[in-house]
């Protein structure tokens, strides 16, 4: 079971990325989750899903998740979880946050369908943002 201990404040760099201005924090099974001050995010990258075609899963999933999304992208670039805990500790995060079971699961099926070539496969390191229960 996941639960966030902060809320998520950010500043909008350009149409789709944005700034933390401070930490955002996720309990979890397998830790404890910090994507830091600083850090940029695109959220959910739905802006790839904006064509005819996948209107439908865009409509289904815009706007939801974006703390989720967040750890996730910092999980997927620190790369301190194998991907598929990375993309678990996602909707575990998504249901934290209030994200429907079933729409939770549509954006787990997204990521662990199109997120390998995102996913950076590297080690902890010094100043590394998970802790806990490893």
């Amino acid at each position: 079971m996941s639960r966030f201990l902060t809320t998520l404040k950010t500043e909008q760099l350009g149409k789709w990325n944005h700034r933390l201005l401070a930490d955002l924090v996720l309990e979890d099974d397998l830790g404890t989750f910090t994507a830091p001050a600083g850090f940029e995010t695109n959220f959910a990258s739905l802006q790839v899903l904006h064509n005819a075609v996948l209107f439908v899963f865009f409509a289904l999933v815009a706007g939801y998740g974006n703390l989720a999304a967040t750890i996730h992208d910092q999980l997927y670039t620190a790369g301190q979880l194998p991907r598929k805990d990375c993309d678990a500790v996602f909707y575990r995060a998504l249901r934290a946050e209030g994200v429907a079971a079933w729409r939770a699961w549509i954006m787990w099926a997204g990521v662990r369908i199109g997120g390998a070539s995102h996913y950076t496969k590297t080690r902890p390191s010094a100043g590394s943002s998970v802790s806990g229960g490893q």
